[in-house]
């Protein structure tokens, strides 16, 4: 696991004339399962928006895959093998749900593998061949993130980035859509996970780096992370 797919050294990141995130620094190793915990406005979101090419760091560096992509656009960030499955899901509600997934697959080459692309998903996510001819709009909250998942997916990318997957659901849909998320990480896949529920985070992976107000606290094995004094009291409520 010691090859890093991502590396944020540093960055600072904002908004106009606001600065949101401090000197944030953080990695994530091919294989691994990395969350990215903190309350509301901890700038957690932020970060996935400069690593995917929405924002550009105010000072910093960002390497994905071995490179630097300091400019580089979301579509370009597509094209380098990263898939970001974005907060609130964002499906076309009248499209069927095959149809949402073979939107994910609109770059050439994942094209060319969609079918092949479309077998794993499947495997992956069973339930999806049940509602395949669905609208999307008429699923459950946590059937619409299992879509929004598997339409990533379907771009056959080096690298997963997920903000807030578990937002609105019922606890029974968060433990599922965690489920999801680890059996997509067992393939080997690497994944930065953002998230405000930190219990389901430490459960499901490798690694956890802790925010709070812009700048970074806290970081460590899940594990050993599950048992810190901090995170029992102000994320666990022990």
């Amino acid at each position: 696991m010691g090859d890093r797919i991502l590396q944020v050294d540093k960055v600072d990141l904002g908004y106009g004339a606001l600065k949101v995130v401090f000197g944030a620094s953080l990695h994530v190793n091919r294989g691994e399962l990395v969350g990215l915990v903190g309350g509301n406005g901890s700038g957690k979101s932020t970060i996935l928006r400069a690593i995917s090419g929405m924002i550009a760091p105010w000072s910093g560096h960002i390497l994905f895959d071995g490179e630097a992509i300091k400019g580089a656009r979301p579509h370009q960030m597509a094209r380098k093998g990263l898939a970001h499955v974005p907060m609130g899901r964002q499906l076309f509600p009248n499209m069927t749900v095959r149809e949402n997934l073979l939107l994910g697959a609109y770059l050439p080459e994942a094209k060319a593998a969609r079918h092949e692309n479309m077998a794993k998903v499947e495997a992956l996510f069973p339930d999806l061949t049940r509602y395949a001819h669905a609208m999307a709009g008429q699923l459950s909250g946590g059937q619409q993130q299992m879509v929004a998942i598997a339409r990533a997916l379907m771009l056959g990318p080096k690298m997963l980035i997920m903000d807030e997957p578990s937002l609105g659901l019922s606890p029974l849909f968060v433990k599922e859509v965690m489920a999801a998320i680890r059996r997509v990480a067992e393939t080997g896949l690497p994944i930065l996970l953002v998230e405000q529920n930190v219990k389901q985070v430490l459960a499901v992976s490798h690694r956890v780096y802790v925010l709070e107000n812009g700048r970074q606290v806290l970081d460590g094995p899940s594990e050993e992370l599950q048992g810190h004094p901090m995170i029992r009291k102000a994320y666990l409520g022990l």
